[in-house]
């Protein structure tokens, strides 16, 4: 049979343990200190990376956990899942909600509970697909940059001991909205640093994590369906796991304004055709080489049981916003690589000016406004504030791809 956490060991982080299993365990009673006994909330926290996190939270016994999450679906499989698994601790004071975090309900629920000890945010528009026109990139600039700066002013009525958010390696020199919003976050969360401490981490892709390009060749494979990826395109992954506790490492250890990210040397790189091309032997097949998306699709509707071929289309990336390699830290930024063993921090960041970061938001709302803005016009109020903000634009979205 298949093992999904097997495959992912062998073929794409290529290791069998975590890389942060030492880390871990260094510091398993600093983590036990500043957990057991606090009252934990966690914002999107059904999603990949989210969950995976609030697994490894639960190891040290919080108190009270309160998760939320927008997707009602994923958040009731997250809580059965937690209620099957043998040996997993689960605070009495437990709570699950449906409901979007920039909502009156979500605030009414904040309140009454007069705030958390530890507030991890996982809530994000995380995709570069997510930029495809002035609506999706409003909604994305909402969610990751407007929406937060509510969030943090609701926090400030009751400051939590620590405040997590994740961030990305594409807000490093950014080429796509994605990035450059999660680098205006950045900036944004770290003006409030004044009020409580925020922590924060750039990490690589999570390897079949919910929506990603991994997790739709098991979908497109069910549905007996070709699969699609770049041919030049290659990404650090970390697995599931790691994603949680990169994140918890540096919500509970990281001190104020530090961010924190794997050490993934380029060795470690892998591409997604490869990843592709792994996937089908290990399942069986070997990989049908089309010329077109065309071609792959009339090839895997005549696809016969027991065929040992299984139609693929690799090409060039022509899509706007695909950076051609990764990066983590920018020059000039102070990265610590001693204090962890498989995390490195960028520490010493100065406290950003709210004024002038309230100045774009009000900005980007009034823009919102306008009936007949642009995408152009976005991107430019983007690069004003940003001016490392390099925008590709190739006129073509992820969505217009198979």
């Amino acid at each position: 049979m298949f093992d999904l956490e097997s495959f992912i060991n062998k073929y794409v982080i290529k290791r069998n343990k975590s890389m942060f299993l030492e880390d871990m365990e260094a510091h398993r009673d600093e983590l036990s200190g500043e957990i057991e006994g606090k009252k934990v909330l966690v914002i999107g926290g059904a999603g990949s990376i989210g969950s995976a996190f609030v697994k490894e939270l639960l190891k040290y016994k919080p108190k009270a956990l309160t998760i939320v999450d927008i997707n009602e679906n994923a958040l009731t499989e997250l809580t059965r899942d937690l209620r099957s698994t043998k040996d997993m601790y689960i605070p009495e004071a437990y709570m699950s909600y449906p409901f979007d975090y920039s909502s009156d309900v979500f605030k009414k629920m904040f309140r009454k509970n007069k705030g958390y000890d530890i507030v991890a945010n996982f809530s994000a528009h995380k995709h570069v697909r997510s930029e495809k026109d002035i609506f999706s990139i409003e909604a994305l600039l909402r969610n990751n940059v407007v929406n937060a700066r509510g969030l943090l002013e609701l926090l400030s009525e009751y400051p939590p001991k620590t405040y997590f958010c994740v961030s990305t390696d594409k807000a490093a020199n950014p080429v796509n909205v994605m990035g450059a919003s999660k680098r205006i976050m950045e900036d944004l969360i770290f003006s409030y640093s004044d009020r409580f401490p925020i922590k924060t981490a750039r990490f690589a892709n999570v390897a079949f994590s919910n929506g990603s390009l991994l997790e739709g060749f098991l979908k497109r494979m069910d549905k007996k369906q070709p699969l699609s990826a770049p041919i030049d395109v290659k990404r650090y992954f970390v697995s599931p796991k790691e994603s949680g506790q990169i994140c918890l490492l540096a919500c509970i250890l990281g001190n104020n304004r530090e961010i924190f990210f794997p050490k993934l040397g380029e060795e470690t790189m892998t591409g997604f055709d490869k990843i592709a091309e792994d996937l089908l032997r290990e399942k069986g097949y070997s990989p049908l080489y089309c010329s077109s998306d065309k071609e792959a699709i009339e090839k895997a509707s005549s696809l016969k049981e027991g065929s040992k071929e299984y139609p693929v289309h690799f090409d060039r990336s022509d899509t706007s916003g695909e950076k051609a390699y990764e990066e983590f830290f920018i020059e000039g930024e102070n990265v610590d690589e001693d204090r962890f063993k498989a995390l490195s921090v960028i520490r010493g960041k100065a406290i950003p000016e709210r004024e002038r970061i309230e100045e774009l938001i009000d900005r980007l709302e009034e823009t919102f406004d306008e009936i007949e803005v642009t995408k152009g016009e976005l991107v430019l109020i983007l690069k004003e504030y940003l001016p490392e903000f390099s925008h590709i634009e190739k006129g073509k979205s992820l969505d217009q791809k198979m």
